[in-house]
């Protein structure tokens, strides 16, 4: 929602291809586009089966697998986690701008996010987020996901803001509908992707959540 992967794919990392061909050159996706399309679906209904974010070795385990290798070595894994020192995600153009608006308003923000990582990282990260936000609610780190009732809990809690005083926004309308269950107000945002028919409001650009704060005191 804030930001989004540089080569268009969340998981695996872009470079996952190339990592694997140097230890397994025989396994090149390269060599056969449709068996790593599989694997990147394995991977995905793994993460979606679990019950809280799993581990990202255990993630790239299950990828791995479905491309006939059983048993990676660990310094495969090691090489799939490695810090990046070139950057792999970019924010959406308007954000910056976005939340330097709503944090000279004085309004507290939260990130809630099914992801690797602690809140620390995801704040003082490439995009210094804790410039405009306070809280960081990561997965990994508390150990449920959205939209498990604790999750939100941590967030709203973190900033000392009531739920029915909190604005969720995310891109998934159903994680909204639940949020809106748990007695925040939301609204999910689509950016360029068709609206499906959803019980919450659809915007279409970060800008349009400022429409739904208060303006500056």
């Amino acid at each position: 929602m804030l930001y989004r992967p540089i080569g268009g794919r969340w998981n695996p990392r872009f470079d996952f291809e190339r990592v694997l061909a140097a230890f397994h050159p025989a396994q090149d996706p390269a060599r056969d586009p449709a068996r790593f399309a599989a694997a990147v679906a394995a991977g995905d209904a793994f993460l979606d089966a679990a019950p809280a974010t799993a581990a990202r070795d255990d993630y790239h385990r299950a990828v791995l697998a479905a491309l006939g290798i059983a048993d990676p070595a660990a310094a495969l894994l090691e090489a799939l986690d490695r810090q990046l020192d070139v950057p792999h995600l970019e924010l959406f153009p308007e954000v910056e701008r976005v939340l330097a608006e709503i944090h000279r308003r004085g309004i507290p923000m939260a990130i809630v996010s099914d992801n690797w990582g602690t809140g620390a990282s995801m704040l003082g990260g490439a995009f210094a987020l804790g410039r405009y936000i306070q809280v960081a609610v990561v997965s990994e780190e508390i150990g449920c996901n959205k939209p498990d009732p604790r999750i939100f809990a941590a967030a709203s809690d973190g900033i000392g803001v009531p739920p029915e005083a909190c604005l969720f926004v995310d891109d998934s309308p159903d994680l909204v509908e639940a949020a809106v269950a748990l007695g925040y107000q939301g609204v999910a945002m689509g950016r360029s992707v068709l609206h499906p028919p959803a019980a919450v409001i659809w915007i279409d650009s970060l800008d349009e959540v400022l429409e739904w704060l208060p303006p500056a005191a």
